[in-house]
């Protein structure tokens, strides 16, 4: 069975959103900033050398519109030749491929990519599915990219109401600008006393 990693960019304050969507966003590519040498080989490596995306359709599409033009980065490499399974009600124009629809249940879409024979799968920005993902016990492991900032406004990681998880911390790497890759695995339900 395949494993599902989350990997979110996140803000101390849990905002992971880093572009405008047409909603007034006012601090596109906050994370700009921090981006080093050593940040990039922490990303490639959180994600691995093969790997399929599980991907939203504003995510994919915002992907779509840049991945495909950047070549000789390791990074645009692996994520243009990685299977892209988007969440999608238009699942018959996704032209960055190689790329296929989830289907009308995300719960039993995912359970039947996970079922299948291939790379571990990741999910990256798409906010709208980590809470979902989570509460049906289909992630198995959250890296969480966080950036000394407090952006105060914008999408965040988890939703309101997303239920209690335990998560069991497996590391940390810091980079020289301040960003902390930290990695969990997820335990489960929460549990309180």
């Amino acid at each position: 069975m395949r494993t599902l990693k989350i990997i979110e960019h996140v803000s101390l304050d849990g905002v992971i959103q880093n572009s405008a969507d047409g909603d007034g966003f006012p601090y596109s590519d906050w994370t700009g900033a921090y981006r080093t040498p050593a940040g990039a080989e922490m990303m490639l490596s959180a994600h691995g050398e093969r790997f399929d995306l599980l991907l939203g359709r504003r995510t994919y599409d915002i992907f779509a519109g840049f991945w495909p033009t950047v070549s000789g980065m390791p990074m645009a490499d692996r994520l243009n030749a990685a299977k892209k399974y988007v969440v999608t009600h238009r699942p018959d124009d996704l032209g960055w491929g190689p790329a296929e629809g989830v289907g009308p249940d995300l719960v039993e879409g995912v359970r039947r990519i996970k079922a299948e024979d291939g790379p571990g799968l990741v999910l990256t920005g798409s906010s709208t599915l980590t809470s979902a993902l989570l509460e049906h016990g289909l992630a198995d492991e959250v890296v969480l990219v966080v950036y000394p900032v407090l952006v105060g406004t914008g999408k965040r990681l988890f939703a309101e109401g997303t239920p209690g998880q335990t998560f069991e911390f497996a590391g940390t790497t810091p980079t020289p600008s301040g960003v902390l890759l930290s990695t969990y695995k997820v335990a489960g339900p929460l549990k309180t006393s």
